[in-house]
């Protein structure tokens, strides 16, 4: 497998354009960096500024918030190709990775996804599997495969999990200490599950997620806190405008404008299914009303019937009783008239 070797450290497609063309005429007015002092670390741009060119900060930003042994942290990195190639050029945008090998052969699959989307399990596995196989040419052993970890930062929240830190490992389900190693995952949900002040956690992660969740165009001083480390400190300067050139900063506006206009269609189509749902919703509740309604008429007609059925029954039997004692009444004055006479 190539390597690139760093320094070691220490409706349809027609109800679809006319969204897009909506989203572009009331888009958020483009950005105005001339009075912005840090950009956004998770755009592509700055990501791979921070995490694909400065291997100390990956080293210590993975050994943060990975679940790596203590004794098994990494050192040094090597940084592998990007094989993730998205399949259309707004997903180009919205899917970022960075890839790497460190001191003991396993790799770290690092991706930054703006918009959480139902392949992406899927997606993040495969890439997975695909990097544990490619390790091995044919006829080596077995025992030379080594881990390999995926860290998926999402902008969205995916799971009904109150939880933002979701770690997954191939366990077995009845204990679930038993582990078959090879592929981990861990996916972090940078959105308002993400509260520092409510989570007692390990706090150089917590730094971390912080400065990727926080920093943005409106930031003009960085936290103390996170001025007090040294590789968050150096992270926030590889996103200050000043280290960009125009033609990378006119980049970093197209990334930014091509992730709102995704949001805007999304949103837009979010709230179309969710009107064509309540709509059908009200035609299939007016539909089960209507057959509600017919089933309870029939019901009541049927009960009615049978009552008045029972009350003409009832009456009949009375008539039938009270002709017969008349008859008998009028036979007996009969046999005392003829006895009278």
């Amino acid at each position: 497998m190539t390597k690139n070797k760093t320094n070691k450290a220490s409706p349809k497609a027609k109800g679809t354009r006319k969204k897009v063309a909506k989203a572009k005429t009331n888009r958020v007015p483009a950005l105005n960096l001339a009075n912005v002092r840090y950009l956004d670390p998770k755009v592509d741009l700055t990501f791979r500024r921070i995490f694909g060119e400065h291997p100390d900060l990956l080293i210590n930003f993975l050994n943060a918030v990975m679940p790596l042994p203590p004794d098994r942290l990494i050192v040094e990195i090597d940084y592998l190709p990007s094989e993730l190639m998205p399949s259309t050029p707004e997903k180009k945008y919205s899917i970022v990775d960075v890839r790497c090998i460190d001191n003991y052969k396993r790799q770290f699959i690092i991706e930054m996804q703006v918009f959480w989307n139902s392949d992406f399990y899927n997606r993040i596995v495969f890439n997975a599997g695909k990097a544990y196989v490619k390790q091995l040419d044919i006829g080596d052993e077995y025992s030379l495969l080594q881990p390999v970890y995926t860290l998926a930062l999402i902008n969205e929240n995916f799971s009904k999990s109150e939880n933002y830190y979701h770690h997954y490992q191939i366990v077995n389900r009845e204990d679930i200490n038993e582990v078959i190693p090879g592929l981990e995952f861990v996916l972090i949900e940078l959105t308002d599950k993400f509260n520092p002040e409510t989570i007692n956690d390990r706090k150089l992660m917590l730094l971390w997620l912080r400065f990727l969740k926080e920093t943005n165009e409106k930031m003009f001083v960085l936290p103390s806190e996170m001025q007090a480390n040294e590789h968050i400190c150096k992270a926030a300067e590889l996103c200050e405008r000043a280290a960009y050139t125009p033609e990378e900063l006119l980049k970093y506006e197209a990334s930014k404008e091509h992730i709102r206009i995704e949001r805007a269609v999304r949103e837009g189509t979010r709230r179309d299914a969710l009107a064509e749902g309540e709509a059908i919703g009200i035609e299939i509740g007016k539909a089960e009303g209507e057959a509600i309604g017919i089933e309870k008429g029939k019901a009541e007609g049927e009960a009615e019937r049978v009552e008045l059925k029972t009350q003409l029954e009832t009456t009949q039997s009375q008539l039938e009783a009270a002709i017969k004692l008349a008859n008998e009444q009028a036979a007996r004055i009969a046999e005392i008239e003829r006895l009278m006479k």
